[in-house]
C-alpha cells in the first residue's frame, strides 16, 4: 500500500509540475502594434524599446501577402537588408512566430525596398520570468512620415494597427487557475495520506 501511495504522489507532483507550466502565461505582440503594423510607416525601433521579450511570447505579423511578406535573416541579413539565406519566410499575412530560445531574431521585409525604408525589426529575447511571458504593453509610437521613395509602387496602404493579444487568460485569470489547481491538488494529497 505505501509504494501504492508513493506513485500517486508521484502522479500527482508530476501533474502539478505540468499544470504549474501551462497556467503561466506567455504574451503575443502583434508587431507594430497599437500604433502601427508590419508596414514602411512603423518604427519598430521605438516599439521593441517598450516592450521586455521573454522566452514563450510570441510575435504575430499581420499584412497583405501582396505587399509584404516576412523574412527572418541574420545580423548581417538584418544589417545589409538582404534577404538572400533566409533563416525562415513567411507570406500568410497573419504569421505567428513564437520566441523559443534567448537571443536576438531578426525580420525584415523581402519586397524591393522595403527594408531600406524601415521595414526591420530586431527582437532581443530574454529568459522567461517564473510567471511566464513579459506582461509588458508596448506605448503609442510615432509612425514615420511617408516620402515617395520610401513607398514601392505596388505597396498597399497598412492595415489598421490591432493591440498586442493577451494570452487566453489574463494573468489575474493564470493565478486564478494557479491557486484553483493547489487547492485540488491538496485535496488530492490530503485524501491520499489519509489512506
Amino acid at each position: 500500500m505505501a509504494a501504492a501511495n508513493r506513485s500517486a504522489l508521484l502522479v500527482v507532483a508530476m501533474a502539478a509540475a505540468v499544470l504549474a507550466t501551462t497556467a503561466t502565461g506567455a504574451t503575443t505582440y502583434t508587431v507594430g502594434a497599437p500604433a502601427g503594423s508590419w508596414d514602411t510607416r512603423t518604427n519598430y525601433a521605438q516599439w521593441v524599446s517598450a516592450i521586455t521579450f521573454r522566452v514563450s511570447d510570441q510575435l504575430v505579423f499581420k499584412y497583405s501577402p501582396a505587399a509584404h511578406d516576412v523574412v527572418e535573416v541574420t545580423k548581417a541579413g538584418y544589417d545589409s537588408c538582404s534577404s538572400s539565406g533566409p533563416i525562415a519566410t513567411f507570406n500568410s499575412g497573419d504569421d505567428i512566430v513564437p520566441l523559443t530560445a534567448i537571443g536576438t531574431r531578426y525580420f525584415i521585409c523581402g519586397f524591393p525596398g522595403h527594408c531600406t525604408a524601415g521595414m526591420k525589426v530586431a527582437v532581443k529575447v530574454e529568459a522567461a520570468t517564473a510567471t511566464g511571458g513579459s506582461g509588458t504593453a508596448p506605448s503609442p509610437m510615432a509612425s514615420r512620415p511617408r516620402t515617395p521613395t520610401a513607398m514601392a509602387p505596388n505597396e498597399m496602404p497598412p492595415m489598421a494597427g490591432g493591440r498586442p493579444v493577451s494570452p487566453s487568460s489574463s494573468a489575474s485569470k493564470s493565478a486564478g487557475v494557479a491557486s484553483l489547481v493547489g487547492l485540488s491538488l491538496g485535496a488530492i494529497v490530503a485524501s491520499l495520506i489519509s489512506f
